[in-house]
């Protein structure tokens, strides 16, 4: 792997472990010099050093990929007309809810319940620190993708079949979220988006639809209806059921 490479997943690491040092400082300040109650404290400094973190990650990244190189022979590729780019990034976002769907019902299938434990506690967040909606919907999908996708996958792709760099960089994708009993699920999205990826040769049209994704889930699950919400659910699993009675 190429060392700016490198510096962006050791980057995308210290990120994620940065919580450890940052999240009891934080806390620290707001219990002994603000005097705030431990609970309050606590929001707070989860919110605001998950904020910062963020921030500054992919503020290094930018700047790490400022003269980008084109270390990964998808980006040394022509890339396809914008216009028809934008169109793959809005079609990316039917196929990733889709590829979601079908990855569900899998994992039900084999006895994996569904939901996702790292999606509530996200929005858990979300309503304790409403600025939380800003990694979960723009600043991680722009990390996770810049990381996974071009650096991890596009290497990856420099030497394995697409099939392959897209299984092992979904793996490593999954663990990163803490859930590998999600292996199929993550895997799904994986080949979404590298898909996207390798079919416009930019990295703009998987951020666009992980997005747009990650927006829309927020979005129902905070401001649809319960009823509306119900019958959306009934639609998931007759497309669910559909898909099993003609497999």
């Amino acid at each position: 792997m190429n060392r700016r490479y490198i510096y962006i997943v050791l980057t995308y690491i210290a990120m994620q472990l940065s919580v450890f040092i940052g999240m009891p400082l934080l806390y620290a300040i707001g219990t002994k010099l603000l005097h705030l109650p431990s609970q309050e404290a606590k929001i707070q400094a989860t919110g605001y050093w998950l904020v910062f973190s963020f921030f500054v990650g992919l503020a290094i990244v930018l700047f790490l990929l400022r003269k980008d190189e084109k270390h990964n022979k998808i980006d040394r590729a022509a890339p396809l007309p914008l216009g028809w780019s934008l169109v793959w990034a809005a079609i990316g976002i039917f196929m990733a809810f889709f590829a979601q769907i079908i990855a569900v019902g899998i994992e039900q299938m084999i006895g994996v319940k569904p939901g996702s434990e790292n999606t509530q506690e996200i929005l858990q967040l979300i309503d304790l620190f409403p600025a939380i909606v800003l990694i979960s919907s723009i600043i991680g999908p722009i990390l996770e993708e810049i990381v996974f996708r071009k650096v991890i996958f596009g290497t990856l792709y420099n030497r394995l079949p697409f099939g392959m760099a897209a299984v092992i960089s979904s793996v490593i994708f999954a663990f990163a979220h803490m859930e590998p009993i999600h292996l199929i699920l993550y895997t799904a999205m994986g080949f979404v988006f590298a898909f996207l990826y390798v079919q416009t040769k930019r990295i703009i049209v998987p951020i666009i639809a992980h997005v747009m994704m990650n927006t829309l889930v927020v979005v129902a699950q905070r401001f649809i209806p319960e009823d509306l919400e119900k019958n959306i659910q009934s639609f998931i699993h007759l497309v669910q059921w559909m898909g099993g009675f003609f497999s």
